[in-house]
């Protein structure tokens, strides 16, 4: 039975990011920017793969897979972070901060689950490319991503379902820029044990299973390249992999910052700037890693180019 000063919040409060009031204009113009290019630079990343019939393989499959995850995930928290830092009206009703929760869980799980799956792409592309082919037939490519989209689906519902349940007294002022699980738990005032008991067990096993399985990847990627070596080998492996790497580097990394190695639960600066990186530094950055050194990608967007000029040209 719920205590008499429980109760149903119709909205919460967010403290939004730590930005002095001087710096708003600017912090907003520099966020504006970073998440238009997200969005731009991802969106070309898809259009260019479906346009070019060279990218259609396995890995630009499951690239463009990624890059619509990460305009998605951007969206779900940046215009939101944006049009508070304009209006100062930084209230959000009770329905839409948990949809935000499934939804940032769902994107955050699914690119977890895919860069795993780009890993296993990676992985038979070097150590088995003679039936690279027979192995990632198109089929079995959407069956994994249907698979990984199942998985976070399930996963995000579980979180939000338990978290619906939760109760709130006179504090609904959430210390973070969007509605993130654990602070919204720390403001709670009814019994969240079995929430946390869920995060640390079930969501440790939805990290460390595929960090771990990512990592043992390459491990036998790098076992397979060292048993012959070559600078041709290695070069390979540079140019395939490095871009996927990087890319899980910069997710891990965040997520280690934000979720695993922060001091103490309660929220703090350095804990804001970390998810600023996850939610909008590294989908941003995401485009330019595969696209820079990528010649396929350059060879894409040179063909992109010269049909804008003909289009032009006739008009």
């Amino acid at each position: 039975m719920l205590r008499e000063n429980e109760t149903r919040v119709s909205e919460f409060l967010l403290e939004g990011l730590p930005v002095p009031a001087e710096r708003q204009g600017l912090c907003f113009i520099l966020l504006l920017l970073m998440y238009l290019t997200t969005v731009l630079g991802n969106l070309l990343i898809i259009l260019l793969i479906r346009i070019d019939i060279r990218l259609h393989t396995p890995m630009y499959f499951f690239l463009s897979i990624l890059a619509s995850n990460d305009v998605t995930f951007s969206s779900v928290t940046v215009p939101k972070m944006l049009m508070d830092m304009k209006t100062n009206h930084k209230s959000i009703p009770y329905a839409g901060c948990i949809s935000q929760v499934f939804f940032l869980i769902l994107f955050g799980c699914f690119e977890n689950l895919l860069l795993t799956v780009m890993a296993y792409d990676r992985y038979v592309a070097i150590c088995q490319p003679l039936h690279y082919t027979t192995i990632m037939r198109q089929e079995r490519c959407i069956a994994l991503v249907t698979t990984s989209w199942i998985i976070s689906f399930l996963y995000s519902l579980m979180h939000t379902l338990l978290l619906a349940r939760v109760s709130f007294c006179a504090n609904i002022t959430i210390p973070h820029f969007f509605c993130e699980i654990i602070p919204i738990l720390e403001i709670s005032c009814s019994d969240v044990s079995l929430n946390l008991q869920v995060i640390y067990f079930v969501g440790g096993i939805a990290f460390y299973l595929p960090f771990f399985s990512i990592l043992s990847t390459y491990i036998r990627i790098w076992a397979t390249v060292l048993k012959n070596p070559s600078a041709k080998k290695f070069c390979k492996v540079l140019s395939t992999c490095g871009s996927h790497l990087l890319v899980v580097s910069l997710f891990y990394g965040t997520i280690l910052k934000v979720y695993i190695l922060s001091p103490s639960s309660a929220t703090n600066n350095k804990d804001i700037i970390a998810s600023v990186m996850h939610m909008i530094v590294t989908p941003m950055l995401n485009p330019f890693i595969y696209s820079l050194r990528n010649r396929d990608i350059k060879q894409a967007l040179n063909l992109l180019t010269n049909r804008v000029k003909f289009c032009s040209q006739k008009t």
